[in-house]
């Protein structure tokens, strides 16, 4: 697929009719995990939750409501980065922003993983909206990730409308 067509297709999905093979979701982690990173550092973790038993007691347990809903018959992928190394210099931040470092990182991981994702046929829902420390426990995450966002993955069960994009004039400004 061209990339401006991809860039226009993509959606938040909200219904899904089936997940991901194993083979496919590991060919978007691999793509995922070649974006770039603060001095190469790539400290962005995933975690693939494909079991059926154990994607259902995730979306119970860590998820709200509407992102059960939402991710129902999609696989989840729940994305972190190892805290206090992008950012850093000998321990200490490196400038204001300090772990504001990993996350900027991450999200360049997660916009790697959801257009490789709709480059393969498959459609994405970055939820933010989770309970960490659900998540944590019942995935085992070590305490120094920061965990950002989950990821469902799959095949859309319908068409959703295309949103509205602010004026390019009000984001941007040449100077």
């Amino acid at each position: 697929m061209e990339f401006k067509q991809l860039i226009d297709e993509r959606r938040s999905v909200r219904k899904y009719e089936s997940g991901i093979t194993h083979e496919d979701l590991e060919t978007i982690l691999r793509a995922a995990q070649r974006a770039p990173s603060w001095g190469n550092r790539q400290t962005s973790k995933c975690y693939a939750v494909e079991t059926p038993e154990t994607l259902e007691e995730l979306r119970a347990a860590a998820l709200p409501e509407g992102n059960q809903k939402n991710s129902t018959n999609a696989v989840l992928v729940v994305t972190t980065f190892v805290k206090d190394i992008v950012g850093f210099r000998d321990g200490t931040p490196a400038n204001e922003i300090g772990n504001g470092w990993g996350a900027y990182d991450l999200g360049l991981h997660d916009a790697f993983l959801i257009l490789a994702a709709k480059d393969l046929g498959y459609d994405t829902l970055i939820m933010g909206m989770r309970d960490s420390a659900a998540i944590r426990e019942k995935i085992c995450i070590p305490d120094n990730e920061e965990i950002l966002s989950v990821i469902a993955i799959g095949k859309r069960a319908e068409e959703p409308a295309v949103r509205p994009r602010k004026d390019f004039e009000e984001v941007v400004s040449f100077i």
